[in-house]
């Protein structure tokens, strides 16, 4: 690939190829390249963003997932990536999760897992701990708010009972989906996964509040426990 931009293509340069065919039409690393603007006396812009998402050593991360992980210091240790760069990398990054996190009030109804999936696996990318959402639903299966519980290792969460029905009963909910993340990639649940969805669902009956489901988030998938008949 040429050194200088100017020396692709017309309709391959990112900035001229989202103007004829729009942002989508563009690959990850062309829109990176806009973010990034100029390269070096080594480098276009494109070889840069290129050089950035294909360092991926990963395998259980996409390039964004890996992308969205890198501190400053990281991305500051690229060739043409220097401090205001790199900043403006990781608020281009903030940015679009704060994007995604509004769609996931907008959703109005869970339907069936795959809703689930839709609705947070942007908000999973990246995490290398556990995180465990509980989504609150109404009679109509309308949401109501979607509740971060807690944050654990790379392959554990330690939470109590209360912590899980506290917001559920202030909300008044008729029903809870429980959301976690394997950042292992692994969607086989685990022991703990299943005895702590049994002991939830138990208490459940006990709130009037229906356990509907549990969903795994892992390397862009998703399980359902009760699909697995896990309770």
């Amino acid at each position: 690939m040429a050194k200088n931009i100017t020396e692709i293509p017309l309709s391959d340069r990112p900035y001229e190829k989202l103007e004829l065919l729009g942002e989508a039409s563009l690959t990850n690393s062309e829109l990176l390249a806009i973010v990034i603007k100029t390269g070096t006396l080594k480098q276009n812009c494109l070889q840069i963003a290129q050089n950035i998402l294909s360092n991926n050593c990963n395998s259980n991360m996409t390039d964004l997932e890996y992308l969205s992980n890198l501190s400053l210091a990281e991305l500051k240790s690229f060739d043409g990536i220097g401090r205001v760069k790199a900043i403006q990398i990781k608020a281009v990054v903030e940015l679009s999760k704060r994007i995604s996190k509004t769609y996931e009030i907008n959703k109005d109804k869970i339907i069936c897992p795959k809703d689930v999936f839709n609705l947070l696996a942007q908000s999973y990318i990246g995490k290398k701990q556990e995180t465990l959402k509980t989504i609150l639903l109404n009679k109509q299966k309308n949401i109501l708010s979607i509740v971060t519980n807690a944050m654990g290792s790379n392959d554990n969460i330690n939470i109590g009972v209360k912590e899980i029905f506290s917001e559920p009963i202030k909300y008044l909910a008729n029903s809870i989906i429980l959301v976690h993340n394997h950042p292992s990639g692994s969607l086989f649940p685990s022991k703990n996964d299943v005895i702590f969805t049994k002991k939830i669902y138990e208490y459940s009956k006990m709130f009037d509040i229906e356990l509907l489901d549990h969903i795994i988030i892992a390397k862009n998938n998703y399980v359902s426990l009760k699909e697995l008949g896990k309770f």
